[in-house]
């Protein structure tokens, strides 16, 4: 089943993701946040342009429509989001930060379902209360004052941006995923390194520039190409849960490599977060469903013996079991009844 794949990777990239947050704290000693963003950006897109060049991708083609929408999702995701993010991580724990970026899937998941209308229910909605409650335990300053509360709201914000770009990317989600991933990060990278530079950032040594260029390659491009893949089986919602355990991983490096304290607030907002994590995981969605008649071109695969209602269409030529590949086509009009998510192929009302 392709969502059982879309899980696997999803999971990949959350833990891909989540150990970002302990190694970019590190790196805050010996670079400015704004700078260390562009550097983790630029390092995304480098290492995707390089690996695309190894690889000889093809030449990828996107409409009108696709370039606004991933256009708009590189300055919510690529340029305001991880500036927000070093800016808070400079400023607290970075177990704290890790656990406090599950915010990230709940706000995907409520522009999803309110906004772009994907279908959820009360399991799903008590999942994402209890990972707010997580949250909000976690970012409860220990004092009344502003200054407790700033870094807490700073990655929040960095998360309400990566929720924009999240669910404008699922616009643009069939499109080549290493190709989306390393023209944010180029894009963002460029335009974040020239205006921390303006703003008087001072430029690290070349072993620091050369660490963060990794991180951002494995933590941020990697990662994303991997994510794109997860929405194009799972949904933007779906997606944003499974991802919902990144944190997980980044404070248990935190703990590990940074010798954090484990604080009875983080076990609490950690038990809230798991709590609402599960509930996402474990999600069971199946009733009779009807496709209407759609044409698009993407990615897709011919399993001999298995059951592919989705596509089923003529080719020029003989294809090979197992064999994907690239070519417009059209899905018939059908009615049936399966365990699904919310991918492109489901985009039906409830």
């Amino acid at each position: 089943m392709h969502w059982h794949r879309g899980i696997a990777v999803a999971l990949i990239a959350a833990g891909l993701f989540g150990i970002g947050t302990p190694l970019s704290k590190l790196l805050l000693a010996e670079v400015s946040p704004w700078l260390l963003a562009a550097l983790l950006y630029l390092g995304s897109g480098i290492g995707l342009w390089l690996m695309r060049q190894i690889r000889r991708s093809p030449k990828v083609y996107l409409d009108r429509g696709d370039w606004r929408w991933l256009a708009a999702a590189t300055v919510a995701g690529g340029m305001i989001a991880p500036v927000l993010l070093m800016l808070g991580l400079s400023a607290m724990p970075a177990s704290g930060a890790s656990l406090l970026l599950n915010a990230e899937g709940v706000l995907t998941a409520l522009l999803a379902w309110f906004v772009f209308h994907e279908n959820f229910d009360r399991r799903i909605a008590l999942g994402m209360l209890s990972i707010v409650a997580g949250a909000l335990v976690l970012s409860w300053p220990s004092d009344a004052q502003f200054s407790g509360a700033w870094p807490a709201l700073a990655i929040l914000g960095a998360c309400f941006a990566w929720a924009i770009d999240n669910n404008l990317t699922r616009k643009v989600a069939l499109a080549d995923a290493s190709f989306i991933a390393m023209l944010k990060g180029l894009v963002a990278g460029i335009t974040n390194l020239v205006l921390a530079l303006l703003a008087g950032a001072i430029w690290p040594a070349p072993e620091i520039v050369a660490q963060a260029a990794l991180l951002g390659f494995a933590s941020y491009g990697a990662s994303l190409t991997l994510f794109v893949i997860a929405l194009r089986h799972l949904g933007t919602a779906r997606t944003g849960a499974y991802f919902s355990v990144a944190p997980f991983f980044g404070t248990l490096l935190a703990i590990l490599l940074l010798n954090e304290p484990v604080t009875p607030q983080l076990l609490a907002a950690g038990l809230l977060m798991a709590f609402g994590v599960w509930l996402h995981l474990s999600e069971q969605h199946e009733h009779g469903h009807r496709h209407e008649t759609l044409e698009h071109t993407h990615e897709h695969e011919h399993v001999h013996g298995e059951l592919d209602d989705h596509h089923i269409h003529n080719h020029p030529g003989p294809v090979l079991a197992g064999t994907s590949h690239t070519h417009r086509h059209q899905h018939a009009s059908i009615e049936h009844t399966h365990a699904h998510f919310p991918d492109t192929h489901h985009a039906h009302k409830h």
